[in-house]
């Protein structure tokens, strides 16, 4: 028994620091997470709300295009002209009050997540200061703001995508819009894109923060290192850092989130009364219909929709986060 009773002192001797450290961790993640800033959130709508809004006509017009391929099959100028000459210009505008009322709900939570969850997976992980665990953190972090914004956006992204693609939606907005959608298929029905849009936003939301995060941080530390001799980088940096880092994103972002967008666009697509395609039959429709390539249509007028979307939000988004008093993405 005397052994026994040393052994056990000496185990638990050894791994008394291993659970203070754990109690340390989770303790810096519990005072991170009480600690929640509002402004992240109020930054994060505002900037998503105002950048799909404007690009609305552009989304409208790539929706098409991921849903009659063979219809809209010669670039996006082409695309746009036939469209405004068989449904008028006013179409173009398809699907904006749900666009904006969901965007701005879900910029909000993605935003205001990612910050909010970033110091708490880096305590979790090591301590805020670990420049070893930072990435991770930041990889955590946006996988969790992009599950949650996507089940936010799915009753309102359903109702964008059948509005713009489906004639009986076509003169509904969101107040009318999904309410018939509703009636018509039940309430689970708009989440039944969860799946796809997983597919999308997870991807979109790490190319997208993650990326401009990473990016921002070097390009405030080239212009420090050699911007000296150039003036109009050091009293210009912050708009020149969150454009460029922007823009960057941006392209990150497209490109991750293009097979998943694609996915998403032919789940929601209306294809019989009372059937709807799961995750898996989507997928292997649309490599049916062209393989890998199949799942980038439409990327041309992505990239200059997700181009404006991204690089503007950002731009805004680390505009009103400075006028908050919340330091530039990447300052510190």
């Amino acid at each position: 028994m005397r052994i026994l009773s040393s052994l056990t002192c000496t185990l638990a001797l050894v791994g008394a620091p291993e659970i203070a450290h754990g109690s340390a961790a989770t303790s810096a993640a519990l005072n991170s997470l009480k600690s929640i800033d509002y402004r992240y959130f109020v930054a994060g709508g505002t900037c998503a709300a105002f950048s799909h809004g404007v690009t609305c006509p552009i989304d409208v017009i790539k929706t098409r295009i991921q849903a009659e391929p063979k219809v809209y099959d010669k670039g996006l100028v082409d695309a746009t002209l036939k469209i405004c000459k068989s449904d008028g210009p006013q179409v173009l505008l398809a699907g904006l009050g749900p666009t904006v009322a969901g965007y701005g709900i879900e910029g909000a939570m993605k935003f205001g997540v990612y910050e909010v969850m970033k110091p708490i997976f880096s305590s979790l992980l090591g301590g805020v200061d670990n420049p070893n665990v930072k990435g991770v953190a930041f990889l955590l972090a946006s996988i969790v703001a992009g599950a949650v914004a996507a089940v936010l956006l799915c009753p309102m992204e359903s109702t964008r995508i059948r509005i713009v693609t489906d004639k009986d939606y076509a003169d509904k907005g969101l107040l009318t819009g999904l309410p018939k959608l509703i009636k018509e298929e039940g309430l689970l029905s708009t989440f039944s894109g969860i799946w796809a849009m997983l597919a999308k936003q997870v991807p979109y939301t790490f190319g997208k923060q993650v990326s401009f995060d990473v990016f921002a941080g070097v390009f405030y530390s080239l212009i420090h290192n050699y911007g000296d001799n150039l003036a109009f980088l050091t009293d210009n940096k912050k708009i020149i850092v969150s454009v460029c880092a922007a823009f960057v994103a941006s392209l990150f972002a497209c490109i991750f989130s293009q097979p998943g967008d694609m996915i998403l666009t032919e789940t929601y697509r209306k294809v019989e009364p009372g059937k709807q395609l799961s995750f898996g039959q989507v997928v292997s429709k649309i490599n049916s219909q062209g393989g890998v390539p199949a799942f980038f249509t439409g990327t041309g007028a992505r990239i200059v929709h997700v181009g404006l979307i991204i690089t503007s939000q950002l731009v805004i988004y680390d505009i009103v986060k400075q006028l908050l008093g919340l330091p530039a993405t990447g300052s510190h």
